[in-house]
């Protein structure tokens, strides 16, 4: 499963405690796009901001590059994380695992001869 909780939560915290105190639809529109539902997506973790827009995120809401490219990376560690060490196996890959006990050579054990 995907990870964006550490771009979520510097997101929602900087644009609150920004100077300029920017609602959702607001800074939206600052990043230039018609309502507030983008950032509200991004704020509860469903999606990530685009990298196209990553420097101007950074200058509306005063957020140093590193910061913002520190909470990415920490991102993408754990959705790699969930990848490779947590998730279960699914229904597909399980039909494409033969069973510890199936046999290797047919039903009798032999190769057919």
């Amino acid at each position: 499963m995907r990870c964006f909780k550490n771009i979520a939560q510097l997101i929602r915290t900087r644009r609150m405690n920004h100077p300029k105190g920017y609602s959702q639809s607001e800074l939206s529109h600052l990043l230039g796009y018609k309502n507030g539902q983008f950032i509200s997506n991004v704020e509860r973790a469903l999606c990530n901001i685009p990298l196209k827009m990553l420097r101007k995120v950074s200058e509306v809401l005063d957020i140093p590059s590193e910061e913002l490219k520190a909470s990415i990376l920490r991102d993408q560690e754990e959705t790699l994380n969930n990848y490779l060490y947590n998730l279960k196996t699914t229904k597909k890959e399980k039909e494409v695992v033969a069973p510890a006990h199936a046999p290797l050579y047919g039903a009798t054990g032999t190769d057919g001869i």
